[in-house]
C-alpha cells in the first residue's frame, strides 16, 4: 500500500479538512468509507490516478476503507479485459482494496426494487417518447422550461405493469424508458425528469442475458453508495450539477438518515499535450494510431508502466497538483519532473551509445581489455560499483564530435582532448571519412596517466563524454518515445485531435549497450548516462534487448520554476 507518510507533513486540502471535521463531529460515527467507481469500458489513465490517490488516500489516512466498485451498468461497452486491467492498475499504483471489491451489477435486483418503489410513490413513470422527441420537443433548454411527457399522466398501476414487461424483454431497445418524476421547469436540466432505466438487449460480461434493462449511472451511483455504507463520495467537478439528483434519489427512497452518503466534487487532473477522453483514447487504439492501450505514448497507467514511469512519480504528481475546486490544466513537464525526481534517486546508471561513431585508440594494444571502475548511482553510495571494459575500439555518440566546432563546444574535435567517463583522456589525431565525406571513424590516442579522469600534470579538460566498448558491448533496439501530440490542448477550439499527432512521437534505433543491460528483466528502469531514463520493454529477449525511453534528462519544468522563483 502507498505509504501515508507521503502526505504526513503537508497542509490539508479542502476535502481532507471536511473529513477531519466530520470525524470531530462524529457525523458518520467516526467511520470513513470511500469508493473508487470506474466503468470497465477502457483502461485507466493518469486522470484516474488523481481520483485513486484521493479516494484510497483519504481512507488510509483516517483508518477507513476504500471500495473498488465497478460501474458495470452498460453491457454494450464493458469487458473482462478492462476489469482485469483496472484491478492491476490500482494495485500497481500502490493501493489495496482487500476484500472490498464490488460490482454495480450485483445490486441490480435491489436497484430494480428501488425503481419499483419510486413508481409506487408516484416518483417515476414510463416514457415512450423517442430520444429525439424528448431532446427537441419536451426537455426545453436553459431559457425555456420543459413540458410534460404524455407518460407523466399514467397511473401507478400502468407504470408498474410496463416496467415489469420491460424487464421481461417484451419491448425493443429504445421503445421506452423509466423516468424520475421531478421538475420539468428546473433550471438544472439534469432534474427535468431524467432517465433512470433504459432497455438494452445486450450480453453482460458478468451476468450474461439475465437482464435487458439497466440503470443509469445517476440512479445507480447514490444507491450503491448507500448499500455499501459509503460515507464520502468524491467525484470530479462535472458531477457537481448531478449532485441534486444524487440527493433526490436518496431522499425519495427514504434514505434521509444523517449518516447517508455525501457527494463532494473536486477538480480533475488535465495535462497539456494529452487527451483524457475515453472515446478518443479508444479511437487511437481501434484505428491503430498507437499499438494498444499499453503503448508507452498513451496516458493510460498501463502505458506509463510500460514506459517505465514509477507509480511513486504519479503519486508525487497528484500530491503536487493538489485537490481544489478549480479546473485547470497542468503542464506535462511537471509529470516529467516528478519522474526524474523519483528515478534520480533509484535508477542505476549505465553507459549506452545510441548513435554510434567508431573510435580506435591507436596506442592501446589490439585485443587488450582493461577493467575500469564505474559507480552504479552517485545518489546512492550503497548501490556499489561495476566494471567497464576499456578496449582498443570504442563507440561514442556521433553528436559528441564536430569537425569544425563553434565557440563553447567542449567535446571531441580534431586535435582536441576529452575525458571518457570513468576512463582516460583521449585526443583526436585523425578523422576517417567515406566517399561521401561522412565521418566513419576517429583515430585517437589515450593518456595512460589520466586513468580515472585527472591529469597528473594538472592540465584541464572541460568535456566529458560517455562511451562503450565496440567489442564488449551488445546491440539493442531502443525506442525513443516523445509526446504523442504537438498541441498543448489537442482537439481544442474544434480542431481535429488526430491532425495534431506528433509524427516523431517514437523513433526506433539500434544502439550499443553495456553487456549487463541485456540481462535485466522486463520493467527494469535505468539511467543511460547523459541520455535519459530507459526501461526494459516486455518485447525484450536475451538475443534482442529492447529499451523504451522513459524521459530525457532535460528538466524544463524545474528550470522554468527556478527562474520564476518558485
Amino acid at each position: 500500500m502507498a505509504d501515508s507518510i507521503e502526505t504526513k507533513n503537508e497542509p490539508l486540502d479542502f476535502i481532507r479538512e471536511m473529513v477531519e471535521e466530520d470525524k470531530k463531529t462524529n457525523l458518520f460515527g467516526g467511520r470513513v468509507v470511500t469508493r473508487f467507481p470506474p466503468e470497465p469500458n477502457g483502461y485507466l489513465h493518469i486522470g484516474h490516478a488523481k481520483a485513486i490517490c484521493l479516494d484510497f488516500g483519504v481512507a488510509q489516512e483516517n483508518g477507513g476503507v476504500c471500495h473498488l466498485r465497478f460501474d458495470d451498468t452498460n453491457p454494450t461497452k464493458e469487458d473482462t479485459e478492462y476489469e482485469e486491467s483496472i484491478i492491476n492498475d490500482v494495485r500497481w499504483l500502490g493501493f489495496d482494496f482487500g476484500e472490498h471489491l464490488y460490482y454495480a451489477s450485483d445490486y441490480f435486483e435491489k436497484m430494480y426494487e428501488c425503481a419499483v418503489e419510486l413508481i409506487r410513490r408516484g416518483k417515476a413513470y414510463i416514457c415512450d417518447l423517442t430520444a429525439e422527441q424528448w431532446d427537441n420537443e419536451y426537455r426545453g433548454d436553459l431559457s425555456t422550461p420543459g413540458k410534460d411527457s404524455p407518460g407523466r399522466s399514467r397511473s401507478v398501476e400502468e407504470n408498474l405493469d410496463l416496467f415489469r414487461r420491460m424487464r421481461e424483454g417484451e419491448f425493443e431497445d429504445g421503445a421506452m424508458v423509466l423516468r424520475a418524476r421531478i421538475d420539468m421547469s428546473s433550471p438544472n436540466i439534469n432534474m427535468r425528469d431524467p432517465v433512470i432505466y433504459r432497455i438494452r438487449h445486450a450480453h453482460h460480461f458478468r451476468h450474461g442475458d439475465k437482464w435487458c434493462i439497466y440503470p443509469m449511472y445517476d440512479f445507480a451511483h447514490p444507491l450503491e453508495d448507500a448499500f455499501e455504507g459509503v460515507t464520502h463520495s468524491f467525484c470530479t467537478l462535472e458531477f457537481e450539477i448531478h449532485r441534486p439528483l444524487y440527493d433526490w434519489v436518496l431522499d425519495s427512497l427514504g434514505y434521509t438518515f444523517p449518516n447517508r452518503p455525501r457527494q463532494t466534487e473536486f477538480s480533475r487532473l488535465n495535462l497539456t499535450a494529452t487527451v483524457m477522453s475515453k472515446r478518443k483514447l479508444l479511437q487511437l487504439v481501434k484505428e491503430h494510431y498507437v499499438n494498444g492501450w499499453d503503448d508507452p505514448r498513451m496516458p493510460t497507467l498501463s502505458g506509463m508502466r510500460r514506459r517505465g514511469i514509477p507509480a511513486s512519480a504519479i503519486r508525487r504528481l497528484c500530491r503536487t497538483v493538489g485537490v481544489t475546486k478549480f479546473d485547470g490544466i497542468t503542464d506535462v513537464a511537471l509529470l516529467e519532473h516528478c519522474i526524474r525526481e523519483e528515478l534520480n534517486a533509484t535508477a542505476p546508471r549505465f553507459l549506452a551509445v545510441l548513435d554510434p561513431l567508431k573510435v580506435t585508440i591507436t596506442n592501446f594494444p589490439e585485443g587488450g581489455v582493461e577493467p575500469l571502475e564505474a559507480v552504479n548511482n552517485p545518489e546512492d553510495p550503497a548501490a556499489g560499483s561495476r566494471k567497464l571494459a576499456f578496449t582498443r575500439e570504442l563507440y561514442i555518440e556521433r553528436a559528441d564530435f564536430m569537425m569544425e566546432p563553434p565557440k563553447g563546444y567542449f567535446r571531441l574535435a580534431p586535435g582536441r582532448e576529452v575525458r571518457l567517463r570513468y576512463g582516460y583522456f583521449i585526443k583526436c589525431e585523425e578523422v576517417i571519412t567515406d566517399a561521401a565525406g561522412e565521418v566513419v571513424e576517429l583515430r585517437c590516442t589515450f593518456d595512460p596517466a589520466t586513468r580515472g579522469g585527472n591529469a597528473p600534470d594538472g592540465r584541464k579538460v572541460k568535456g566529458t563524454i560517455h562511451w562503450v566498448s565496440a567489442t564488449e558491448s551488445v546491440p539493442a533496439e531502443v525506442r525513443l518515445y516523445d509526446r504523442l501530440f504537438t498541441a498543448e490542448e489537442p482537439g481544442a477550439n474544434g480542431a481535429n485531435f488526430l491532425e495534431q499527432l506528433n509524427p516523431d512521437s517514437v523513433k526506433v534505433i539500434e544502439g550499443r549497450l553495456e553487456p549487463a543491460l541485456a540481462l535485466l528483466p522486463a520493467g527494469s528502469t535505468v539511467q543511460f548516462e547523459r541520455l535519459g531514463y530507459f526501461t526494459v520493454d516486455p518485447d525484450t529477449t536475451l538475443e534482442r534487448p529492447v529499451f523504451n525511453r522513459t524521459v530525457t534528462l532535460k528538466d524544463s519544468w524545474s528550470k522554468q520554476n527556478a527562474k520564476q522563483g518558485r
